[in-house]
């Protein structure tokens, strides 16, 4: 079966990262992430290409279809709205199939002053101030990503000197909902999922939970659906009011970073995407019977400039954790027999240790060999440190295989700098 392949551009900030998580693990779609400024993608991206010229290069539409052409790529996805808005007025001149939405479209969507002078005949538009008569107000970029640059305005002097590039609404007390939402080439509205927005960090949410798709929230939806111009995902905020009505903030033609909340549900919005745009027909969605809430901080990637061919690693309270195992270095296992590193466990465990891996389940084929000494026995003396490394939790091992044979040597805590995301 050939594979669809699909390019994440840029491939840096989180939703990106979102439509890799959605998209790295389907059988029939390989992913391919591309970026300006270097940033996480290389991180994650197995098929990385970096150095691609700006958008407002001379030079971009060559080079960028060159890599369009090269990699066989059949659909983009923007990932930033200014991106999206420069994609979707060029799309005659990108060899591929974008998910964004048409020129007039992403322009309404890109200015939140054009978005609210459509809407502005709807009651769940907000009211926006040509001039401040009262405070407090809310003052956000006409042309903004996430809550960049929005802010809460309670007196004068905290006003910018410059309001000409600002939209003034009214203050929105209230609670806040995402409705992350799905639309095939026909206009029709296929999909509606709520999802508050309970913690932020940098104007992503950090932690939040599916909602009930009310009918006042149905109507939202569907008036944006039926004003606007969308292919395959899309989102649009909002915000209750003092008198706890909806009101919008804005809508969005890219992927959002937490729209892992609504896939955690069943719904994968990213591949849902491709296949409207490839033309698939019958698309059925499928929506889980559970509420679900979602937490997350930061994650750290690493990379290291070390080559290794072989891991020595360390058996009890290194593979094993408590009564079972530890998950985490079994991943580091398998992720060797996937790299082609060979892994020799090295052990003075004081039972069988075929019996204690066949109880733990644990295969012995993810060894190359395994090497069981006494306990008044040094490993380094059965290490060979030509492109090795040593993983074991006992401070005393690891600080006698570091003198001698001079490897990186781990213990369990800082194993993720060994893990590999690229996928």
């Amino acid at each position: 079966m050939a594979k669809i392949n699909v390019l994440i551009f840029p491939a840096g900030e989180i939703n990106s990262v979102e439509l890799h998580d959605a998209l790295s693990s389907c059988v029939n779609v390989k992913v391919f992430g591309a970026s300006s400024v270097e940033r996480h993608g290389k991180y994650i991206f197995q098929n990385y290409i970096s150095n691609v010229p700006m958008i407002n290069s001379p030079v971009f539409f060559d080079k960028f279809n060159e890599i369009l052409t090269q990699n066989e790529i059949d659909i983009i996805f923007p990932t930033h709205d200014t991106v999206a808005d420069f994609f979707s007025t060029n799309q005659d001149k990108i060899y591929a199939k974008i998910v964004v939405a048409d020129q007039k479209t992403a322009a309404i969507c890109r200015d939140k002053e054009k978005t609210y002078q459509l809407f502005k005949n709807y009651n769940f538009c907000p009211k926006i101030h040509s001039e401040l008569i009262d405070y407090p107000v809310f003052i956000k970029p006409k042309q903004g990503q996430g809550s960049v640059g929005a802010r809460l305005i309670n007196k004068p002097d905290e006003l910018p000197a410059d309001l000409n590039d600002y939209v003034i609404c009214e203050y929105l007390p209230g609670i806040e909902y995402t409705v992350d939402c799905l639309t095939d080439l026909d206009g029709k509205l296929l999909f509606i999922s709520p999802r508050s927005r309970q913690r932020m960090m940098a104007g992503v949410t950090v932690a939040g939970q599916n909602e009930k798709l009310t009918k006042n929230i149905e109507y939202i939806a569907n008036i944006i659906n039926d004003k606007l111009t969308f292919k395959g995902l899309w989102w649009f905020q909002i915000k209750k009011d003092s008198n706890d009505n909806w009101k919008l903030l804005e809508i969005s033609t890219r992927c959002a970073g937490t729209m892992c909340l609504t896939r955690a549900k069943g719904i994968n919005l990213p591949l849902l995407s491709v296949y409207i745009l490839m033309g698939y027909q019958n698309i059925t969605i499928i929506n889980n019977p559970y509420n679900i809430k979602m937490d997350r901080t930061l994650i750290s990637r690493y990379e290291i400039d070390y080559t290794y061919k072989i891991a020595y690693v360390d058996f009890d309270d290194t593979v094993t954790l408590n009564d079972g195992v530890n998950l985490k270095v079994m991943w580091f296992l398998y992720q060797c027999q996937n790299l082609g590193i060979k892994v020799n466990l090295i052990t003075k465990h004081s039972h069988d240790i075929y019996i204690t891996l066949n109880k733990l389940s644990i295969s012995v084929n993810l060894f190359n060999e395994i090497i069981k000494i006494s306990e008044d026995e040094h490993k380094a003396d059965y290490i060979n440190p030509e492109q090795a490394i040593f993983i074991d939790n006992s401070y005393n091992e690891r600080i006698d295989v570091s003198l001698k044979l001079g490897i990186p040597v781990f213990d369990v805590d800082n194993i993720d700098v060994l893990m590999n995301w690229r996928v």
